[in-house]
């Protein structure tokens, strides 16, 4: 499936998600890569079924620059309850908290987190989404977020010294597909084996594949 990605922050390279899902490419997913988010349009958006967003509200790694405006948010929005789907991981969720379309769409954003550390990420047991994945532990930024939609499906939660906190969800808008993934600092992260099976399932749901 042709997938669009978005990514590249200031503080989230984008090496890191080229390196995480570079793997996939065999599994049946190809991935066209905007890094820079004035290369962003709607129109650009809607060739694709299927759009990654792991970037937070930086222009690109070189430019702090906010680049989502109400425009953008609501043609993501819109993009979605035609039918499409997003995928948020990790920084996809991060400086977007004043973003109220977005925030909504995505059900929940990232607030702050505490220096690295060991983090256990735990899916739920018979899940359709993490069937079979048992627990595994990563050197990562431990994300808290603030949850906007109660209803959302959550499959996966994250614990260390600091807490415990959802770590992967889903929702429906319209008639298009939504899921977020909070882990992904670092590219162990995106290729812990355990990972790419989330990465595989999250991608394939978002894209109606099942």
């Amino acid at each position: 499936m042709q997938t669009l990605v978005l990514c590249d922050d200031y503080w989230h390279p984008a090496h890191v998600p080229r390196e995480g899902l570079s793997p996939l490419q065999d599994k049946g997913f190809t991935f066209d890569w905007v890094e820079d988010a004035r290369e962003w349009s709607a129109e650009r958006i809607a060739a694709y079924p299927l759009v990654i967003l792991t970037k937070s509200n930086h222009v690109s790694s070189s430019n702090k620059t906010g680049w989502m405006t109400e425009e953008v948010e609501s043609a993501f929005a819109e993009y979605v309850r035609k039918g499409n789907g997003l995928l948020a991981i990790h920084s996809g969720t991060a400086d977007y908290q004043e973003k109220t379309i977005l925030r909504s769409l995505l059900g929940g954003v990232f607030t702050h987190h505490p220096e690295q550390c060991a983090v256990t990420i735990e899916p739920q047991k018979n899940h359709p989404l993490t069937t079979d994945i048992p627990s595994f532990h990563v050197k990562d930024e431990h994300y808290f977020m603030k949850m906007y939609d109660s209803n959302v499906d959550i499959f996966m939660t994250s614990r260390s010294e600091h807490g415990e906190q959802h770590a992967g969800w889903r929702r429906t808008e319209g008639v298009g597909r939504v899921a977020v993934l909070t882990p992904g600092h670092n590219p162990e992260v995106w290729l812990h084996p355990s990972y790419q099976i989330l990465l595989l399932n999250t991608l394939r749901w978002c894209g109606g594949l099942i």
